[in-house]
């Protein structure tokens, strides 16, 4: 089982469920299911089953990754220990009500932009440890996850090129330095460094927190010298679901989005025992 789902455990039960041990029939079986209070899309279920089913639950699906669900909704149903049930059961939520609230945030912000040639992204802005079942949720949701990790590709932002000198020349220096198998990306702040970085050669220009009027006129500059399609142009920086619109329309390749993990909201389920 995985070592973070391990430690959420650990952390949870402390030196033992006493309230269990107290009240609860040692090795009764009991039914028991998962039930929506929430309309969103349902993601984890792979991971709740995993972690049941090593703890010698058995469970049943009733909704898949991915599926729309909606308040009162049958999502899974276990039989088993019900001492083991209710160890589980507050590590199993709190996966599957936030996997189920990132899910539902991207879903969202791809469904706003769905008739554009433009992918929603997310970012780096995980919740601490838990950061690859924050980007398997966007997954599921419908958005690219982008960088996993640092060794993903390679991304210049501000404070590579404070500590390097200007946009370009961090740069140069990462086409010098990085493998050919790596992409790379740099984040620019005018139109003159994103014109530049365009025509030596990054693979992607991420535009940081310009305006749209400021994005249109870098589209427009790098149509006017018949190098737009020289590399992926990025958005981000306080993209909301009001002002999504106003970027896709521009005709960027991708919009990135930290919100939708950093301030997604989790959905509501509650487990119930028969």
């Amino acid at each position: 089982m995985d070592k973070i789902i391990e430690y959420m455990l650990a952390e949870d039960e402390g030196f033992g469920d006493i309230t269990s041990n107290a009240v609860v029939e040692e090795g009764k079986t009991v039914n028991a299911y998962i039930v929506s209070k929430d309309d969103g899309i349902l993601a984890g279920n792979m991971i709740i089953r995993d972690l049941f089913e090593e703890f010698g639950v058995k469970v049943t699906f009733w909704m898949k990754d991915g599926s729309e669900i909606s308040k009162d909704d049958l999502l899974m149903s276990m039989q088993g220990d019900a001492r083991t049930i209710l160890l589980l059961e507050r590590t199993a939520l709190n996966l599957v009500m936030r996997m189920s609230g990132v899910a539902t945030a991207a879903n969202h912000y791809v469904s706003l932009i769905k008739d554009s040639d433009v992918r929603v992204a997310g970012t780096r802005k995980t919740s601490p440890a838990i950061g690859k079942f924050d980007k398997y949720a966007l997954k599921v949701g419908g958005a690219d996850t982008h960088r996993f990790a640092l060794d993903d590709m390679v991304l210049i932002k501000d404070n590579h090129i404070a500590a390097c000198g200007t946009p370009l020349e961090a740069l140069l220096k990462a086409k010098q330095n990085t493998s050919f198998s790596k992409k790379i990306e740099i984040e620019v702040e005018s139109l003159d460094d994103a014109v530049e970085c365009v025509k030596n050669g990054a693979d992607i220009v991420m535009l940081d927190n310009m305006s749209p009027d400021e994005v249109k006129e870098v589209i427009g500059e790098l149509e006017k010298l018949n190098i737009r399609q020289n590399s992926l142009i990025e958005v981000s920086g306080g993209i909301t679901d009001e002002t999504i619109m106003d970027y896709a329309d521009l005709g960027v390749d991708i919009i990135s989005i930290g919100a939708l993990t950093h301030s997604s909201r989790s959905l509501n389920f509650s487990l119930r025992m028969e």
